[in-house]
């Protein structure tokens, strides 16, 4: 049973993470920038400043200010920026590294410029086709575009379906499964605290979800900041120490983008091929551009207006991509570990150890990985409960439900990393890959709502930029 369920799966993997998808999704990238008039570069410097830059400014900014009812738009990037700023951007991307070689990391960085302008898509027309409740609560997503600006309801019922399958996935189980292995790191006591770990999981995260989408923003509104900065901090102290290797480390990954060598007796020029397919998929799943789940947080916001919103949009790519995705490839390459054994958090970690000469930077970076994982499991379950809530009408009593099998799921994950549970990695590797799935598969209704809807993004986009309004 085991055997045919891998099957399947790696079947549906390898098309919806396939090199098909990932240029689609570079390509509408593309698209909307050239129609968006590359915004994520011309408009860079107004985009900082009507976004984090607001944050600093005295008196209450659009950035602070809530309508009572639904949450800030500082809280909602905070909970998209939450749920992309995980895992991925730790063990992802050193994985990309020694699937895809160094260059690897420029051709995430393509992926992340181009994106950008996806998930400012993404978010103008979440915020412009969002419902309003009857209690003034704002819910939107692609769910919402597909269905108002398409009307084909069909389409909105197979993302949202997807979604909430995904969120048991991508954004629970598998980063329970993480935090639980980096707690058993820390302890280093040989005493396996899985079920302990999963149990004040549940706790936590539950004392957090049933407090609705206004509890979860201002919990991630500090919570992100601070992970943010504590491992921004910890990046770069390191590549500073080592400051005289980083000219080699770039010049390293530009040639490995580059190199058009052929790789273990293959064709030629099958080395950029696969440092493009890695880089293109870690800069994908890390920032999320594209598989339509950011906008869901991003609609919960009291901003009236869809572009202003979207800008976040910008801000968030590049945070999640090009700051902290890339903290994380320098001290992997500065390190040299990449072309060993290890892969994943444990050569970040392994790295960090080896640049500091302290096994506490190894402990760091386990710390930085849970907490990217707990803020992880806060904003997707509030993606799930919103495309379950779309499914079953807002369904007070279905919400509950999920609240209580997201929880419990929880505790799952967390004991699924045990020795005990498992004689080896098989059946969390598997988990992973039918999350990944799953998360992927999102994407495919989400694009096609994303390109035929289009017009109305670029409409809006122009209306804002020479009247300063969209509305």
């Amino acid at each position: 049973m085991m055997k045919w369920i891998e099957d399947i799966n790696n079947a549906v993997h390898g098309v919806v993470w396939g090199p098909i998808m990932l240029l689609l999704l570079l390509g509408t990238g593309v698209f909307f920038s050239v129609r968006c008039g590359f915004i994520q570069a011309t408009k860079f410097g107004y985009i900082w400043r009507n976004t984090i830059a607001t944050l600093f400014k005295k008196g209450e900014t659009d950035a602070h200010r809530s309508d009572g009812t639904n949450v800030t738009p500082f809280q909602a990037v905070s909970t998209a920026l939450g749920s992309t700023i995980g895992v991925g951007n730790v063990a992802g991307v050193a994985g990309a590294i020694v699937a895809g070689g160094p260059g690897a990391i420029f051709w995430m960085w393509v992926s992340a410029f181009f994106g950008m302008c996806t998930k400012y898509a993404e978010i103008v027309l979440a915020v412009h086709y969002r419902q309003v409740g009857p209690d003034g609560t704002h819910y939107g997503g692609p769910m919402y575009y597909i269905e108002k600006g398409l009307h084909m309801k069909w389409l909105a019922v197979l993302f949202a379906l997807l979604g909430g399958l995904a969120s048991f996935g991508i954004g629970n189980a598998t980063q329970a499964a993480e935090i639980s292995v980096a707690v058993n790191h820390l302890t280093g006591t040989g005493f396996d605290s899985s079920l302990i770990t999963g149990i004040v999981l549940v706790v936590l995260v539950g004392v957090v979800v049933f407090g609705g989408m206004k509890r979860i923003s201002t919990v991630t509104s500090y919570l992100v900041p601070f992970m943010a900065l504590f491992y921004i901090v910890i990046g770069v102290t390191v590549i500073v120490f080592h400051a005289g290797d980083v000219p080699a480390v770039f010049r390293n990954i530009f040639a490995s983008a580059f190199s058009f060598e052929a790789v273990g007796g293959g064709i030629f020029g099958y080395a950029i091929l696969l440092a493009m397919q890695n880089g293109f998929a870690r800069g994908v799943f890390s920032n999320e551009a594209g598989l339509g789940s950011a906008p869901i947080a991003h609609a919960a916001s009291s901003t009236k207006d869809p572009v202003r919103q979207g800008l976040w949009g910008v801000f968030e790519v590049f945070v999640d991509t090009i700051i902290v995705c890339t903290i994380t490839g320098l001290v992997v390459l500065l390190s040299g570990l990449y072309t060993g054994s290890l892969t994943g958090g444990a050569l970040t970690a392994k790295a960090v150890e080896s640049l500091t000469g302290s096994v506490w930077g190894g402990h760091f970076i386990r710390v930085a990985l849970i907490l990217f994982a707990l803020s992880t499991i806060l904003g997707w379950e509030y993606y799930g409960e919103t495309c379950w809530g779309y499914l079953t009408r807002n369904s007070k009593a279905v919400r509950y439900l999920y609240k209580a099998a997201f929880l419990a799921l929880l505790c799952v994950g967390a004991i699924s990393s045990s020795s005990n549970f498992l004689e080896d990695t098989t059946t969390l590797n598997l988990m992973w890959s039918i999350a990944d799935t799953l998360n992927g598969m999102m994407a495919i209704p989400n694009l096609i709502g994303l390109l035929l809807l289009s017009g109305v993004t670029v409409k809006l986009t122009k209306k804002y930029f020479q009247t300063g309004s969209s509305l």
